[in-house]
């Protein structure tokens, strides 16, 4: 797991997992985080991509330091399985955390990382270029302390699937598969072919994932997060660990009684939730 020589600190600020596969990078960012933000703790570092999915999972910190590159799972790869990561048990709307990739200067990647969720750090790590992710992170983190959307100058542009989408194509353009379209589901007693764009929204229990369109209500035994790699981003949105919803079948976004996001479907009575760590796709609200 983590290196020998690393022991986090003791401080009581927002609390970090940092993974890079080069002990040096992970040494220079931990020295130029701790210029820059020092209330930041670094509560672990991991060595690939593996091990930061399991140290998020073991520390749920409020950010996420990952290298583009990385052996076993590359960042992409790794920001994957924690936006998928199951929440605690008794905390469904447990938020995740934020992500900041660190990357050689890549054009192509940089470019996504602007007008993305995610920030990035380029390597190797300079103090003004920090500085400005560190001002975009507390912004954030003290949006979601307050269960406000974050600032205009914090918001993304295109919900976190679509971003690790086009990384996914730019890293491994071979690997990239074409986009589902049919989903083979149950209907009572029979297998009915569904086509993807007929489906208004997906949710799942713990067992099943409920297929709705306007006319039929199935289910299938695969799982939210193995869909949101199947689907095309563009167009079915995540908008809880259990629910991705067709965009084209958003007929609106309102406000309940407790202040969370709540999603009207075209074609159908049904109200989704949208959990706090999804609320920037919907920026007016």
């Amino acid at each position: 797991m983590a290196d020998a020589e690393f022991s986090p600190p003791a401080s009581t600020g927002p609390r970090a997992v940092l993974a890079d596969d080069e002990r040096l990078m992970r040494e220079q960012l931990r020295a130029r985080l701790a210029e820059v933000w020092p209330e930041l703790q670094l509560v672990a570092e991991a060595r690939n991509g593996l091990e930061a999915v399991q140290l998020v999972a073991e520390h749920r910190p409020d950010i996420v330091f990952l290298d583009i590159r990385m052996p076993g799972l590359t960042g992409v790869e790794a920001a994957r399985q924690i936006a998928q990561m199951p929440p605690r048990e008794g905390d469904d709307d447990e938020l995740l955390p934020e992500v900041v990739f660190i990357t050689a200067y890549d054009q192509y990647a940089v470019e996504a990382f602007e007008q993305g969720v995610a920030d990035y750090v380029l390597k190797p790590a300079e103090r003004e270029r920090l500085a400005v992710t560190v001002q975009r992170l507390k912004r954030r983190l003290a949006a979601r302390e307050a269960d406000t959307p974050p600032p205009a100058d914090a918001m993304p542009a295109v919900p976190m699937q679509q971003l690790l989408h086009q990384l996914s194509a730019r890293l491994s353009p071979g690997q990239v598969r074409a986009p589902l379209q049919w989903i083979q589901a149950s209907v009572g007693q029979s297998i009915q072919m569904i086509p993807v764009e007929e489906v208004l929204f997906f949710v799942s229990d713990e067992k099943y994932t409920r297929v709705q369109t306007t006319q039929v209500e199935a289910l299938i035994r695969k799982p939210i997060k193995e869909l949101v790699d199947e689907l095309d981003p563009q167009v079915f949105w995540q908008i809880h660990r259990s629910t991705l919803v067709n965009v084209k079948a958003i007929a609106g976004v309102s406000r309940d009684f407790r202040g969370r996001q709540i999603v009207a479907v075209k074609g159908h009575p049904e109200k989704l939730e949208v959990s706090r760590s999804y609320t920037g796709l919907f920026k007016g609200m």
